[in-house]
C-alpha cells in the first residue's frame, strides 16, 4: 500500500532519532503514566517492529507457557519517539473505517500505530501468556485533546498488570501517545489467555485458537435503538489489514481462517470498534473516553446493525448481527465526553 512504513506498519520514524523518556509537560495537561504502570526499563526504537514476524515469533515462544495471574510481567516499556502519521495514511484508514474526514485524527488510530509494539512485547519469551490463543476482550481509550494527521507523536507501550478472570488470566496492555512531551491519548486493552480455572473446565468460546481476536460471553444486554445497517464485504479484513498492518490470517480469507477455528474470515475487532466510534464520536470533541467489550466475532460477509442511545454524559452503542439487529451482540460500548 502506498505510504506504508517498512514492514506494513502504519506510521514512520526518522532514522537515527534518539529515544527519550518523557519529562515535564505544559501546565493543565495530564502528565505522567496512568495508574498501574510498572517500574521498568525503557527501550527506544527508531522504527516500528514488523508485525508479522512478531506474530510468528509469538507462536513459537508460547510453547510450554502456563498462564497464571500471579506470574511476573516483563518490566519493559517500548518507545517510538517520533511517529509521523501523514495525511495519506490517515485518509486511507479513515475511509476503510467509515470516518467522513481525517480531521481530527480518528480516535482509534494511535492504537493501530502502537499495536506492533504490543505484539513485540507479547511475543517475547519472558511474557507470561502464550500469544497464540489470546482473545482481545476489551478496550478503553481516553483522549485529552484532538489529534491530527500532521502531528508527531511519541508512543509508549507496556504491560500494566495481570489479573484473574473467570475463564483464565487477563493482561492489560497500555499504549500512551505524547505530543511535545504532554500525554494526549492513552488506551488500555485487555487480552485473555483462556485456561482451566478453579471454576471448572477451560471454556470453549467462538474465538478459540485465534491470536489476538475473538469474544467472551456474558449476559445479553438490553437492545438499544437501531440507527444504521451496514453490509460488510468478504474482503473487509484484507482492506483493514492494508491500512493497519495487521495481516492476521483469521481476517484475510476463509482458507486461512479455517485452520484457526473459523468457517470464514472474521472482521477485525478493532475495525468494528473504529466503525462504531466513527458514528458515536462527534468530530472535534475536545476530550472523551470511549470503551467497548468485544463479545462475538463477525463472520464475513455479513449484515450488521449499529444501535445507539444518548446518555447524560455521552452515549451507549452496540453492534448486532442481522438486518433487524435482533441477532447476537458483537460489540457493546460507551462514550463519555465529561472526562
Amino acid at each position: 500500500m502506498s505510504g506504508e512504513a517498512p514492514g506494513g506498519t502504519p506510521g514512520s520514524v526518522p532514522n537515527g532519532t534518539p529515544g527519550s523518556v518523557p519529562g515535564s509537560t505544559p501546565s493543565g495537561t495530564p502528565t505522567g503514566t496512568p495508574a498501574g504502570a510498572p517500574a521498568d526499563t525503557t527501550t527506544a526504537r527508531s522504527r516500528p517492529p514488523r508485525l508479522l514476524p512478531a506474530l510468528a515469533k509469538g507462536v513459537l515462544t508460547g510453547i510450554g507457557k502456563h498462564p497464571r495471574p500471579d506470574a511476573a510481567l516483563p518490566r519493559t516499556r517500548l518507545v517510538l519517539p517520533a511517529v509521523r502519521i501523514g495525511l495519506g495514511r490517515a485518509a486511507s484508514y479513515a475511509r476503510v473505517c467509515g470516518y467522513d474526514a481525517t480531521e481530527p485524527l480518528p480516535v482509534t488510530y494511535p492504537h493501530i500505530l502502537g499495536f506492533p509494539l504490543a505484539a513485540r512485547l507479547m511475543s517475547a519469551r519472558d511474557f507470561p501468556l502464550p500469544m497464540l490463543g489470546l482473545v482481545h476482550t476489551g478496550i478503553e481509550i481516553t483522549q485529552y485533546t484532538p489529534l491530527h494527521p500532521t502531528d508527531t507523536l511519541e508512543l509508549t507501550v507496556f504491560a500494566g498488570t495481570l489479573r484473574a478472570h473467570r475463564r483464565g488470566t487477563e493482561v492489560v496492555m497500555t499504549t500512551e501517545a505524547r505530543r511535545g512531551g504532554a500525554l494526549v491519548w492513552h488506551d488500555r486493552s485487555t487480552y485473555l489467555a483462556r485456561h482451566r480455572t478453579d471454576g471448572g473446565e477451560e471454556p470453549r468460546g467462538t474465538g478459540s485458537g485465534a491470536p489476538l481476536s475473538g469474544a467472551r460471553r456474558s449476559p445479553v444486554p438490553r437492545e438499544l435503538p437501531v440507527r444504521a445497517q451496514w453490509r460488510l464485504p468478504a474482503d473487509l479484513g484484507r482492506r483493514h489489514a492494508a491500512v493497519s498492518g495487521d495481516y492476521n490470517p483469521i481476517h484475510l480469507h476463509a482458507l486461512t481462517a479455517r485452520p484457526l477455528g473459523f468457517p470464514r474470515a472474521i472482521a477485525h475487532g478493532m475495525w468494528t470498534f473504529a466503525r462504531c466510534a466513527a458514528e458515536a464520536v462527534l468530530p472535534g470533541t475536545p476530550t472523551l473516553r470511549i470503551s467497548a467489550e468485544f463479545r462475538a466475532p463477525v463472520l464475513l460477509p455479513a449484515t450488521v446493525t449499529y444501535a445507539y442511545e444518548t446518555t447524560r454524559t455521552g452515549g451507549s452503542f452496540q453492534l448486532r448481527g442481522g438486518p433487524d439487529g435482533r441477532s447476537r451482540v458483537h460489540l457493546e460500548g460507551r462514550v463519555e465526553t465529561d472526562v
